[in-house]
C-alpha cells in the first residue's frame, strides 16, 4: 500500500470512530469557530473551494475511501463544485467501472460514465479491512453531517437564531490540523498512536494525513497557485467539499426557506389587516349578541 494510501485508510478508521459528543476519556479541547462560506442563512459554496476539496478527495482519500451517495455527475449540478460536462465525462472515465455480466457471462471493467456513483476502492468489505490493518474506512458521503461537538449551554441557545450548524466542518477542519510531534510532557505514545489536540482522549491510530505542498492546486496568470499549498488550506478545502457532498442542495433549502418565511410573513401580514378591517364595522358589544 502506497503511503498515501495508508494515510488515506487511516483517516477512514479514525472518522468511524469518532464520537458524536465528549463521553470518551480525556479533556475534550473544543475546535476553534472559524469562517465559512456556506455558513448562515444566506450562505454559498465557494465554488473553487469545493474544486480544489474534490482535488484533494481524489489525491488523498479516494485511494481507500468511497463517497458512494455521490455520483459523477452531481460535481457538475448547480450548487455543487459546477465542473462542466465536459470534464466530468473526462474525469469519469479516468475510473475503471466493474459492469456486467456481458453476453458470456463475465464480468468485465470499462471507463467510468457520469451516471456512475463514486466508485469504492475495495471490492468488499474484507478485503478492505485486510488492506487496511483490519480497519474498515468509512464512506465519506455524509461524515460532515455524521460528525460534530457539543457547545453547550448557553451557547446551542444562540446558535438557534444565529444559524450556527458548522460544528461538524470545524471538528474535520481542527482534526485534521490538530497534531502534535513529540506530544506533550507526560503523554506516552504506544506503537501506531499519534497525539490530536482535537481527537476525545488525544490518542489516534491515524497518521497525519495533511502535509504542506502535496497536492498541486491550479495555477495563476503568473504561474503561483491561487491559494496557498498548506495543510491548513488542505483541511479547510477538502472538508467544504465534504459538506457539500453531504447536503449537496444546501444552497436551494437556504434559498426556498427564506422564500417560505417572506410569504409567511406577507400572508400573516395581510390576515392581520384584513381581521382589523372586518371587525372595524361592528359596534361595540355587537359580537356579544
Amino acid at each position: 500500500m502506497s503511503k498515501i494510501s495508508f494515510r488515506s485508510a487511516a483517516f477512514g478508521l479514525l472518522l468511524a470512530a469518532l464520537p458524536l459528543s465528549a463521553q470518551a476519556a480525556g479533556e475534550r479541547v473544543i475546535p476553534p469557530e472559524l469562517s465559512w462560506s456556506f455558513s448562515g442563512p444566506f450562505g454559498k459554496f465557494d465554488r473553487a473551494q469545493l474544486q480544489r476539496g474534490y482535488k484533494v478527495f481524489k489525491e488523498v482519500c479516494a485511494s481507500c475511501h468511497g463517497a458512494t451517495l455521490l455520483r459523477f455527475r452531481n460535481l457538475s449540478q448547480p450548487g455543487g463544485p459546477e465542473f462542466s460536462a465536459g470534464q466530468i465525462t473526462a474525469l469519469a472515465a479516468t475510473f475503471q467501472i466493474k459492469d456486467g455480466p456481458n453476453d458470456e457471462g463475465e464480468m468485465f471493467e470499462r471507463p467510468g460514465r457520469p451516471a456512475d456513483p463514486f466508485p469504492s476502492p475495495f471490492p468488499n468489505e474484507q478485503a478492505a479491512r485486510a488492506a487496511s490493518g483490519g480497519a474498515y474506512p468509512v464512506d465519506l458521503s455524509v461524515i460532515a453531517k455524521a460528525r460534530t461537538y457539543e457547545r453547550g449551554f448557553p451557547k446551542f441557545v444562540f446558535d438557534i437564531f444565529t444559524q450556527y450548524q458548522e460544528q461538524g466542518p470545524d471538528y474535520l477542519a481542527a482534526l485534521l490540523t490538530g497534531y502534535k510531534d513529540p506530544p506533550p510532557e507526560g503523554v506516552t505514545l504506544q506503537p501506531g498512536q499519534y497525539y490530536n489536540t482535537y481527537m476525545p482522549g488525544h490518542l489516534i491510530a491515524m497518521p497525519k494525513p495533511l502535509n504542506d505542498g502535496q497536492v498541486e492546486y491550479p495555477k495563476g496568470a503568473d504561474g503561483q497557485p491561487q491559494v496557498p499549498e498548506t495543510e491548513a488550506q488542505y483541511a479547510r478545502d477538502v472538508t467544504a467539499f465534504l459538506v457539500w457532498a453531504a447536503e449537496p442542495h444546501l444552497e436551494a433549502r437556504k434559498r426556498i426557506g427564506l422564500q417560505v418565511m417572506l410569504f409567511l410573513l406577507i400572508f400573516g401580514g395581510l390576515l392581520y389587516y384584513t381581521k382589523k378591517k372586518v371587525w372595524s364595522r361592528m359596534p361595540d358589544g355587537s359580537a356579544a349578541h
